[in-house]
């Protein structure tokens, strides 16, 4: 029986380009053995066709290190387990309207660590299908800019895969930067997803999975949640998404979400809510967007509590009664009310939704008379008697300081 010892014997190192062995480096994987490291010194490598990777390997890349696709089609494909790819850059995949054209192409592989790359030009940069234990980390992801979303993929994308770990990329100019679908128990954390040209993070049927300390800015939208149960969404930011159906987050037939940390600011809206049943708000911020929250009927069961609301246009927007969601314990730095038992709580019950911002609803055009006297008594009038707002939508226990920063 062979030892450890003497496996470790013959597991060797290969090198690619000046020097090396192999000038090329579909040379180098096909006279590569598994286990073996190949390593791809500076220079450009332009291949004819894709390269397949059907072996366990480690590919290094040193600084300067360019795999060119030429334009013509993908760079990567790999379809064993536990390959190792970093350092690389990987250029130039050109598009295609036929096939998910990417750099990396993960089939069927598990295992797999994509780390320290930088990709740019690409229709799909990295792209899980039917995997499971890989990690994507500390990738920079540029697109080719593509203001038409049939000409750019996304810059991370799943389908069909399990307990893969995204962390730490940096990713623009793709359609969506990172999508997931079909994809379940996923950790995605630390990434910086802006001026995609759909949404910064879009997922679909990707129960049980987590979203931490991630920052979605200057995105066509946001972020997008759809069909989908089990998900904390926590400690990330939403910043500068803004379009006429433009929102930092919209949670889309979601079951029981938590969002807990994040923080909302200057979106067109912050939060769409749209049959998010069982979801619950902790200590999220709402800054400087057009509507701090929106919320249809079709959301029930919602609860939020702890959070703070600052220099929104509107706070709170509903399209009926509103009864499906309690508010308890936030902050509104609209509240005009008193504490004079100095417990921190206000002593009379707080409106979010703005008379004015139910016209503007309705009417969008109404919003030019946004800053005028009118709208002013309007708001006064509600705050006396608030006989036209949803008396669901109350926060009895409105906080007199944030507990958010």
């Amino acid at each position: 029986m062979m030892t450890l010892g003497v496996l470790a014997l013959q597991l060797v190192t290969i090198v690619v380009g000046a020097g090396g062995a192999h000038p090329s480096l579909a040379a180098a994987v096909a006279g590569a053995a598994a286990g073996d490291t190949i390593v791809v010194q500076a220079g450009v490598y332009r291949e004819p066709a894709p390269i397949v990777i059907s072996k366990s390997l480690h590919l290094i890349g040193r600084p300067g290190a360019i795999l060119d696709g030429g334009g013509t089609h993908e760079i990567l494909v790999l379809t064993a387990d536990n390959i190792e790819v970093r350092g690389l850059v990987l250029r130039n995949t050109g598009f295609s309207y036929h096939e998910d054209r990417a750099a990396i192409h993960v089939a069927g592989g598990n295992g797999c660590r994509i780390e320290q790359n930088t990709l740019q030009d690409t229709f799909f940069a990295i792209y899980l299908a039917s995997s499971s234990g890989c990690t994507i980390r500390g990738n920079v992801i540029r697109g080719n800019g593509s203001v038409r979303e049939a000409a750019t993929g996304n810059g991370i994308h799943l389908w069909s895969s399990r307990e893969v770990t995204v962390a730490g990329n940096r990713i623009s100019g793709h359609r969506d930067g990172i999508y997931l679908e079909f994809t379940h128990c996923a950790d995605v954390r630390d990434n910086l997803s802006e001026r995609n040209n759909r949404y910064g993070l879009h997922f679909m049927y990707s129960d049980s999975s987590q979203y931490r300390d991630n920052t979605f800015r200057g995105n066509g939208s946001g972020v997008a949640v759809m069909y989908t149960r089990e998900v904390l969404m926590e400690g990330n930011r939403f910043e500068a998404n803004r379009g006429s159906a433009s929102y930092g987050l919209l949670l889309k037939e979601v079951q029981h979400p938590t969002l807990r940390r994040n923080t909302f600011w200057q979106n067109t809206t912050g939060l769409l809510a749209d049959g998010a049943d069982g979801l619950r708000a902790e200590g999220n911020r709402f800054e400087g967007n057009g509507w701090g929250i929106r919320l249809l009927g079709s959301t029930l069961d919602g609860r939020f509590s702890g959070n703070a609301f600052a220099t929104n246009w509107f706070d709170v927007g509903v399209n009926g009664a509103g009864g499906g969601v309690v508010f308890t314990g936030n902050w509104w730095d609209s509240y005009r009310g008193w504490d004079l038992d100095g417990d921190g709580v206000g002593d009379v019950p707080h409106h979010p939704v703005r008379l004015f911002g139910m016209l503007v609803d309705r009417a969008p055009s109404a919003l030019l008379l946004q800053r005028s006297l009118f709208v002013r008594l309007v708001d006064a009038a509600e705050r006396a008697f608030p006989v036209l707002t949803p008396t669901a939508v109350t926060d009895p226990n409105p906080l007199m300081r944030p507990v958010v920063g």
